[in-house]
C-alpha cells in the first residue's frame, strides 16, 4: 500500500512551491537594453519634467497675448444703507433720511492701437515657445548621449570584470603549478611568491573592476531615475556583428549638417530671434493708445417716490403780487399722494448708456521707454553673441570628435596587435614555464603584458563605438547598437 499525503502537508507544499515561484520572478533581474534604457530616462528624468513644464508655461503666455487683443467685460454693482444727510443717487438732491440705494454700471474697453505692441507681443511669445521647445529637445538629446555614454562603461566594465575573471583563473593554475615544483624542489620560494603575488595582483584588479561596473551600474540607474535597490542587467549587443560602424568623417560636412540639427545651436538662434522682437515691443511704448469704451448703467433708491394723486383742498397760498396794482396773486392748495417706485422700474428709467474713444499720448515718463529700448537691443546683441558662440563651440567640438573617432580607431588596431602578439609571447613562455626553461619572473611579466594589453583592447574597442556615437549624435541620427 502506497503511502498518501494529508491534507495540511499538501497545502504546506503547493503553498511552498508557490512562495518560491513567486519570490523568484520577484528577485529575477530586470534585463535592461540600450533602447529600454534611453526609453526609460527620456519617460521619468525630472530634468526633462520641468523643461515641458518650462514650455507648458509659454504656451500659457501666447495664448494670453493673444487673449489680449479681446474686448474687456467689467460689471460693478453697488449697494447700502446711507444714513443722515447725502445725496440721493436717483434724484441728486440732498436729503437727511435712511435711504436704501443701489446703482452699478458694465462697461467694456478694446484697444484699436496701441503701438503694435499687441502683435509684436504675441510674435515674441510664439518665438519664446519655440526657444522653450528647442530647450527641451536639447535636454533630451544630453540625456540620450549620457544614457549611451553610460551604457557602453557599463559593458566595457563587465568585459573588464570577465577579463580579470579569467586573470584569476590563470594565476590560480600558475600558483598551482608553482606550489607543485617548489614541493618537488624545482622551484625556489621566491618562484612560488612571485607566483602568490599574481594572484594577489589579479585579485585587485578584478575588485577594481567589480567595483566601477558597481558605480557605472548606479549612474546608469540614476539617469533611469531607478531605485539602486533594483537588481538589472544590461543586454550586451554582439559587437563584433558591428561592422559597419564609421570612423572616416569629413569635418566641413558634419559641421554643416549639424549646424541645421544642433539643439545648442537650434536654441541659441531662436533666444536671439525673441530678443531682436522684444526691441519693437519695447518702441511700441513710444506711440498714443487709442482705445473704444462703451458702458451702460442704472440706479435704484427707496427715497424716490411717484405722484399717485393730488386733490384740492380749499386752501389758497400766495405766490406774489401784480406789479401795477400790488394785488396779491394766490394758488389753490393740493393734498398729494405719493407712492414708492417700483425697482425694475427705476432701473427701466435710469439706463444710461454711453461710448467714447480714449486717446493716451505718452508725452514724458521719465525716460524709461528710452531705456527699455537700449536694454531690449543690448540684450540683442548679446543673444547675437551667444548664438556665435554657439556655432563656434559646436565647430571646435566637431573638428575634436571627427579626430577623437578617428585616433580611437587607430588606437583599436595598435592594442588589437599588441593583444595578439602578446597573446603568442604569453602562449611559449607558458610552454617554457612549464618545462622549466622560463623563471617565474618572465611569466609573470609575459602574463602582466598580456592582462595589460587585453584591458586596453576592451576600452578601445569600446572607445571607437562611443566616438562614433558622438558622430551620429552631432549628425542627429538615432544612436543605436
Amino acid at each position: 500500500m502506497k503511502p498518501t499525503l494529508s491534507l495540511p502537508i499538501k497545502t504546506f507544499l503547493i503553498g511552498t512551491f508557490l512562495f518560491s515561484v513567486l519570490s523568484f520572478k520577484a528577485n529575477a533581474q530586470e534585463v535592461i537594453t540600450l533602447q529600454k534604457a534611453i526609453d526609460l530616462a527620456l519617460e521619468r528624468n525630472l530634468t526633462i519634467k520641468q523643461a515641458q513644464f518650462t514650455e507648458a508655461l509659454s504656451d500659457e503666455d501666447l495664448k494670453q497675448a493673444k487673449n489680449n487683443q479681446l474686448p474687456n467685460l467689467t460689471a460693478a454693482p453697488q449697494g447700502g444703507f446711507n444714513f443722515g444727510r447725502n445725496i440721493d443717487q436717483s434724484t441728486y438732491q440732498f436729503i437727511n433720511q435712511r435711504i436704501l440705494q443701489f446703482y452699478g454700471n458694465i462697461s467694456s474697453q478694446v484697444t484699436l492701437f496701441q503701438g503694435g505692441q499687441l502683435r509684436n507681443q504675441i510674435i515674441q511669445n510664439k518665438l519664446t515657445l519655440d526657444a522653450n521647445k528647442t530647450a527641451t529637445t536639447k535636454v533630451k538629446n544630453d540625456l540620450v548621449l549620457n544614457v549611451v555614454t553610460t551604457f557602453l562603461q557599463v559593458l566595457t566594465n563587465q568585459d573588464l570584470v570577465k577579463a580579470s575573471q579569467q586573470q584569476i583563473d590563470i594565476a590560480k593554475l600558475t600558483l598551482d603549478r608553482a606550489q607543485k615544483n617548489f614541493d618537488v624542489g624545482n622551484q625556489t620560494l621566491a618562484d612560488l611568491s612571485q607566483a602568490k603575488a599574481q594572484l594577489s595582483t589579479a585579485d585587485l584588479n578584478y575588485t577594481n573592476a567589480e567595483n566601477q561596473l558597481e558605480l557605472s551600474m548606479l549612474t546608469l540607474k540614476q539617469y533611469m531615475e531607478m531605485s539602486p535597490a533594483i537588481d538589472i542587467s544590461v543586454e550586451k549587443p554582439d559587437i563584433s556583428k558591428l561592422t559597419d560602424i564609421k570612423t572616416i568623417y569629413d569635418p566641413q560636412d558634419v559641421l554643416k549638417t549639424a549646424l541645421g540639427v544642433n539643439p545648442d545651436v537650434l536654441l541659441a538662434e531662436a533666444q536671439q530671434r525673441t530678443a531682436e522682437q522684444a526691441i519693437k515691443v519695447a518702441k511700441g511704448t513710444y506711440y498714443p493708445t487709442v482705445s473704444l469704451i462703451g458702458q451702460a448703467g442704472s440706479n435704484f433708491s427707496d427715497a424716490k417716490n411717484t405722484l399717485a394723486s393730488a386733490t384740492a383742498n380749499g386752501t389758497l397760498t400766495p405766490i406774489g403780487f401784480v406789479q401795477n396794482t400790488q394785488q396779491v396773486v394766490v394758488q389753490p392748495g393740493f393734498t398729494q399722494v405719493f407712492k414708492s417706485n417700483p425697482f425694475f422700474t427705476q432701473l427701466s428709467d435710469n439706463f444710461n448708456q454711453a461710448i467714447a474713444i480714449s486717446l493716451q499720448i505718452p508725452i514724458f515718463n521719465r525716460f524709461s521707454s528710452r531705456t527699455q529700448v537700449r536694454k531690449a537691443k543690448i540684450q540683442a546683441q548679446n543673444a547675437q553673441v551667444g548664438a556665435q558662440l554657439a556655432r563656434n563651440n559646436l565647430s571646435k567640438i566637431i573638428y575634436q570628435a571627427v579626430w577623437d573617432v578617428k585616433a580611437a580607431e587607430k588606437k583599436y588596431q595598435s592594442t588589437m596587435q599588441t593583444y595578439q602578439a602578446n597573446k603568442e609571447a604569453f602562449n611559449i613562455t607558458q610552454q617554457r614555464f612549464t618545462v622549466g626553461l622560463v623563471n617565474s619572473l618572465d611569466y609573470n611579466t609575459s602574463l602582466t603584458n598580456l592582462n595589460k594589453s587585453q584591458f586596453d583592447m576592451i576600452e578601445a574597442q569600446y572607445q571607437v563605438i562611443f566616438r562614433s556615437k558622438v558622430i551620429d549624435y552631432y549628425l542627429g541620427n538615432p544612436i543605436t547598437l
